[in-house]
């Protein structure tokens, strides 16, 4: 039903979005190709994915973020793409390992951006105050819980998103899938 679109057939509004997208990462994901057929959508999402690699989480926690809703919502080119980044962030491979199946990290201070993710999506947002202690006696600040709703709702868009198109793993991610 979802069109690998080009830049040439794609809606007018999308084709500098895949343009951009092309020349950043050198391929056009199918990903993108097929969310093409709403701009609103990918303009939306590219956007607001840029703005949260921007928060103050740092990389490896906004990963551990997006590998927790990716997993959680079943998103096999998420978990793919992500643990490419993961891997590219020199992220240890039992942490890698552990979010892909969802379970618990040894290291505490990831293991708390996991858990408050979780309680966020849990919960619709109504973490019990133990839940954010837990989150800020790992270091993590107010603005920081406010940041991991900002990706939830960024990755939430992404990854029903790519459920909906069926977006297959691109050749250059195979290896991470």
């Amino acid at each position: 039903m979802f069109a690998d679109h080009t830049p040439a057939t794609a809606p007018t509004a999308s084709r500098r979005l895949m343009e951009a997208t092309t020349a950043k990462l050198g391929y056009l994901p199918s990903a993108v190709a097929r969310m093409a057929e709403s701009p609103h959508l990918l303009d939306a999402f590219l956007k607001t994915s840029a703005m949260f690699e921007q928060t103050t989480l740092d990389p490896l926690a906004r990963e551990v973020l997006i590998m927790t809703v990716a997993t959680r919502n079943g998103c096999h080119l998420c978990v793919a793409m992500h643990t490419a980044k993961l891997t590219a962030l020199q992220a240890d491979q039992p942490v890698i390992t552990a979010l892909r199946q969802g379970k618990p990290l040894d290291d505490d201070r990831l293991e708390a951006v996991r858990t408050f993710t979780i309680e966020v999506l849990d919960t619709a947002g109504q973490v019990s105050d133990e839940a954010l202690t837990n989150f800020t006696a790992q270091g993590f600040t107010a603005q920081n819980a406010l940041e991991v709703v900002m990706g939830i709702g960024v990755y939430t868009m992404s990854t029903l998103a790519n459920r909906l198109i069926d977006a297959p793993v691109d050749e250059p991610l195979a290896a991470f899938a």
